[in-house]
């Protein structure tokens, strides 16, 4: 089906429908009985219980199993900063994937407002609702800021999708390239092009998962710590982790001697010709979406030995689905406070393992967004990594 045709789609559904989500009672509300019972007198017995211990909300309101998803509309898609009432349909669909993939409740929330200390306000005073927070379409570098202060202040799981969500299924797919390609993420060379919060994210996951060598690019070329006088602190801060060799110069520059390539930066920011001087069997990632930094076709044709994209057309699909709806499945269920390093290295993990070793091929290193039991996998991978650090 033709892009095209799928926003003519979606257009057509949402009119339709009015949206993607209602609000249906759990409960009968029939007659006077049940009406005492679901409101005034009964539900007082219910207040009086959370409020003399406030840890049963968990037990007896809708808390234990809801999730916001929280945006300003600052950085919507590909669409840059539209606003919130143009970011609610994105943030529908993502609470309607939520209850599909993992069957979590999520409210759609979008806020009038893109200054840093009103959001964070705004969401801290809103926590006591819900088990978890998904922030969703927020620009950077405000959004490291947003997610960050949330973290340390919040006592539920704060989680901004668009950084960690496209790192742990990148993760999740290098682990099984580098199973194909026989190398191990200790000895190879990885080049990320985009300094976002997407690319800084991937960076920095693969940092903790052990490796040793990445080059992070940008716009301005190689990010090297030798410059850091010259970088935003965003980028300052990442260079001091990465490019060991100090290496200077653009993404071409970058990618001699590399294994892997990780893109989530701009349509054609990869050459076809310059695969030819990465490193035998090189792993060709781009995930600009709709349109990558190179197509796989061309990759492939280019010298490439495993090429995967954001997009559904091609296979090795890097979908933030499998992601995403697992871990917030696993961190409610194990009450966490936080989601950490730890646990997003093992939905990684999770992922990986749902393609078996004798299954492994080179046009399939990451399961199928609707393969079966993707998210209970994700979320037993997040709940034992809870349990491992209690």
């Amino acid at each position: 089906m033709m892009a095209e045709d799928v926003k003519e789609l979606a257009l057509q559904q949402a009119k339709a429908h009015g949206g993607k989500l209602e609000v249906i009672s759990k409960v009968p509300i029939n007659d006077r009985r049940d009406l005492s019972i679901a409101y005034t007198p009964g539900v007082a017995a219910v207040s009086s219980a959370i409020a003399e211990d406030r840890a049963l909300a968990y037990e007896l309101t809708t808390k234990k199993n809801t999730v916001a998803v929280i945006s300003d509309g600052s950085a919507v898609l590909g669409l840059g900063n539209i606003g919130p009432e143009a970011a609610m349909p994105v943030m529908e669909g993502k609470a309607a994937l939520f209850k599909r993939f993992a069957d979590v409740d999520s409210i759609p929330i979008v806020l009038d407002t893109q200054d840093t200390e009103e959001i964070i306000a705004i969401v801290k005073a809103l926590a006591p609702t819900f088990g978890g927070v998904n922030l969703e379409d927020i620009s950077a570098p405000r959004c490291f800021e947003i997610e960050r202060r949330l973290i340390e202040e919040c006592d539920i799981p704060v989680f901004h999708d668009d950084q960690h969500g496209t790192a742990i299924v990148v993760l999740a797919a290098v682990f099984n390239s580098l199973k194909l390609i026989g190398k191990s993420l200790e000895e190879v060379k990885i080049v990320v092009n985009g300094g976002g919060s997407a690319g800084l994210s991937v960076t920095r996951k693969f940092l903790a998962a052990g490796a040793k060598n990445v080059v992070v690019v940008d716009k301005i070329g190689i990010l090297n710590e030798e410059d850091s006088e010259q970088l935003p602190p965003h980028h300052a801060e990442i260079a001091k982790l990465t490019n060991p060799e100090h290496l200077s110069g653009d993404l071409h520059t970058a990618l001699a001697g590399a294994d892997i390539f990780v893109g989530v930066s701009a349509p054609g920011a990869l050459k076809q010709e310059w695969i030819k001087d990465m490193a035998d069997k090189p792993v060709i990632f781009a995930m600009a979406n709709p349109t990558p930094e190179i197509f796989p076709d061309e990759a492939l044709a280019g010298g490439a030995y495993i090429a995967g994209t954001g997009r559904s057309d091609f296979p090795n699909q890097i979908n933030n689905v499998l992601a995403f709806p697992g871990i917030f499945r696993g961190a409610l269920d194990a009450r966490a406070r936080k989601i950490t390093v730890d646990m997003q290295i093992a939905a990684a993990k999770g992922i990986a393992s749902l393609i078996p070793d004798e299954e492994l091929s080179t046009t399939n290193i990451i399961p199928d967004a609707f393969q079966e039991g993707v998210a209970k996998v994700v979320a037993a991978a997040v709940r034992d990594a809870v349990m491992d650090k209690a």
